[in-house]
């Protein structure tokens, strides 16, 4: 199909078909992914302030979350047995791996992006690192995020996306992210989506990733202040990284700096986010 050609572009077999319904349908209309990005925003923003007020808003829960290392006792103020898997080495090994994992994904996606950055034509290939990691990391959070949640766990598919595990919602909100994100790359890098509005989802999910970290917690882990802090510091880094990739789509020079300086600095960010959770350690 010639470039700039009215007709909808035609989906390979191969892609999901609810994705091709989709890239078909707001491809015709980009004012429709405008509507979309917006809603999933105010959907996963209305949902991690929920989270965040259902976590500090419960009677005693400042006291419970003090007094939880001393009394054996959760921020919901239930009796943690010796056997609980929150700071236990099995759930810390768990977790950490987890972390690790994670961390190679955002290495790739950020080497992807700083080869895009330097604009070296020896590293064309590294384009695709990007969407592969994104649909990799969305499957592991999708599967494996957390042992006790379906599909490897004993909770039921309603238990684990509707249930009241705060901990477990944010990790399937990220694996439902990154899967959107992952599709959206794909089909950009392979040419099918080329309107300039289809740049934003990327960043945006790096800005609400970094936001919903900030609300992110591990319950009654007895190193859950070095978790925060962890979470805060990589939540900086993602907000930060997410505005500089917003920068570099700005036309010419933007706050003195040019497009090729701002992509750097997002690919930056991206890789030093990587090497945090790398080393992560509970």
């Amino acid at each position: 199909m010639s470039q700039g050609s009215p007709r909808p572009i035609r989906i390979p077999g191969w892609a999901f078909p609810l994705a091709s319904v989709l890239g078909t349908s707001i491809r015709s209309n980009p004012v429709r992914m405008w509507v979309l990005c917006c809603s999933l925003v105010a959907l996963l923003v209305g949902l991690d302030g929920g989270l965040l007020f259902a976590q500090h808003g419960e009677p005693g829960h400042e006291a419970a979350a003090v007094g939880s290392s001393e009394h054996g006792h959760d921020h919901h103020g239930l009796t943690l047995s010796p056997d609980s898997w929150e700071g236990s080495n099995a759930g810390m090994a768990y977790s950490e791996f987890n972390h690790h994992l994670a961390g190679l994904f955002v290495l790739l996606i950020g080497f992807s992006e700083m080869a895009q950055a330097l604009r070296s034509s020896s590293l064309s290939w590294a384009r695709m690192l990007l969407p592969a990691a994104l649909l990799g990391m969305a499957a592991f959070l999708l599967i494996w995020s957390d042992h006790e949640a379906w599909p490897i766990g004993p909770l039921s598919f309603a238990e684990t996306f509707f249930g009241n595990d705060h901990e477990i919602l944010q990790h399937k909100a990220y694996g439902l992210l990154a899967l959107a994100v992952g599709l959206i790359e794909l089909y950009r890098r392979l040419d099918r989506l080329d309107h300039v509005g289809w740049l934003v989802p990327l960043p945006l999910f790096a800005m609400i990733g970094g936001i919903m970290l900030f609300a992110h917690s591990h319950g009654a882990h007895p190193a859950a202040q070095k978790i925060a802090m962890h979470h805060a510091v990589m939540g900086t880094l993602a907000v930060s990284a997410g505005s500089s990739r917003l920068a570099s789509a700005w036309k010419g020079v933007f706050m003195g700096w040019s497009r090729s300086r701002w992509e750097k600095v997002w690919a930056g960010l991206i890789l030093l986010i990587g090497f945090q959770l790398l080393f992560y350690s509970e």
